[in-house]
């Protein structure tokens, strides 16, 4: 079965998609949102196969949505809007399935065909980095407050803490678990304000106070807020050199 999200802020938009897709044996719609924040929160929650995204929904876009998640666990993601002609090149350019409004079953059958034959490959990244590429993702963060989901200004972010696939991200008033990889989390902020200091820890350069050498080429980074971080000296020219050091 084939385990899709329907996120559309017109409800009779979302209602004539799930009707069609319920006429699908192999397609189950396991739930529907309204706007970008609920479908953000279902898509962490049931982990769908497949997600038909909305464009234009309020407070966070469809393409804001995409840009906060998992590149390699991200479901495969159908952007669906009525008149973004440029996001439209983008998605034309990366070979990423979308729905332009008004469509019709047959569009959408066409779609569904497209689904069914493609192994999974890196369609879902290219939608990940395609919205990335397409939003201002690196200045917003959706992270985790009991069962939902909240957007911090990731200038506020001070350093991240790395443990297998989860970060810790530590702000000025509090932490948060992500589950995500560093890697990724990185990608996502961008190197203009986020610098790796271990393979385990990356800092905020804006928070960054002082350096203090220690033995074989290794510094241990102080931040403004008094943490002291080990900054491995795999790290060190590039962090010094982004710092004019």
């Amino acid at each position: 079965m084939m385990r899709v999200l329907v996120a559309d802020d017109e409800a009779p938009a979302r209602g004539k998609l799930q009707r069609w897709l319920s006429e699908q044996a192999d397609v189950e719609v396991v739930a529907e949102s309204e706007d970008g924040l609920s479908a953000a929160e279902a898509i962490e929650r049931l982990k769908p196969d497949v997600v038909f995204l909305d464009i234009q929904m309020p407070g966070l876009s469809g393409l804001e949505v995409a840009a906060q998640l998992e590149q390699e666990t991200a479901p495969l993601i159908v952007f669906v809007t009525a008149f973004d002609e440029h996001a439209i090149k983008a998605f034309e350019l990366n070979a990423i399935d979308y729905l332009l409004k008004p469509y019709d079953k047959d569009r959408l059958l066409k779609t569904l065909s497209r689904i069914r034959a493609r192994p999974a490959d890196g369609s879902a990244r290219a939608a990940v980095a395609t919205a990335r590429a397409q939003t201002q993702s690196h200045d917003r963060l959706l992270v985790p407050v009991g069962e939902t989901l909240q957007l911090i200004d990731s200038a506020t972010v001070e350093w991240l803490e790395a443990s297998d696939n989860y970060v810790q991200v530590h702000t000025t008033a509090r932490s948060y678990l992500l589950r995500r990889t560093l890697h990724d989390l990185l990608e996502q902020l961008g190197d203009r304000q986020f610098a790796r200091i271990h393979k385990s820890a990356a800092v905020n350069i804006a928070a960054v106070k002082a350096f203090t050498p220690l033995f074989k080429g290794d510094y241990e980074v102080q931040l403004r807020n008094g943490k002291v971080l080990r900054l491995s000296r795999r790290y060190k020219d590039q962090l010094f050199g982004r710092m004019g050091k």
